[in-house]
């Protein structure tokens, strides 16, 4: 069973995804938007059971996924150990209700799971320890 942080470790998580977010702001500059959503994607999602450390790490994720607008290109340059928490990701910005997260989850997932196969979706939506 993998190791989940405590609470009072929740403010050291939140900062290092704080730090993440800055990176990730200055690749989204820079127009470096699948580096963004790499660096996003790493270490995700955060070993612990905190909403708030979840939450801030998806503000993190959200804003490189809707930066995005090649999909095939990011796909093409994203390499698949990304795909399975990509695709939770997806499903987290689905359950937003948000129109243009959505519809930007929407694009992104048909092209995924095109990519990727339906084992992706499979092995996302069973994995109830790594939730994000």
């Amino acid at each position: 069973m993998a190791e989940f942080v405590e609470a009072d470790n929740a403010e050291a998580i939140i900062a290092r995804i704080e730090t993440k977010s800055r990176k990730i702001e200055s690749l989204l500059k820079q127009y470096k938007h699948v580096e963004a959503l790499k660096t996003a994607l790493e270490g995700s999602p955060p070993k612990t059971r905190d909403e708030r450390c979840k939450s801030a790490n998806w503000i993190v994720v959200h804003r490189a996924i809707m930066a995005i607008k090649d999909i095939d290109g990011m796909l093409n340059a994203l390499d698949a150990e990304y795909y399975d928490i990509l695709m939770k990701y997806l499903y987290r910005g689905l359950s937003t209700g948000d129109r243009p997260t959505c519809d930007q989850c929407l694009k992104i997932h048909e092209k995924l799971t095109e990519r990727a196969g339906l084992g992706c979706i499979l092995r996302c939506l069973t994995d109830t320890l790594n939730t994000v």
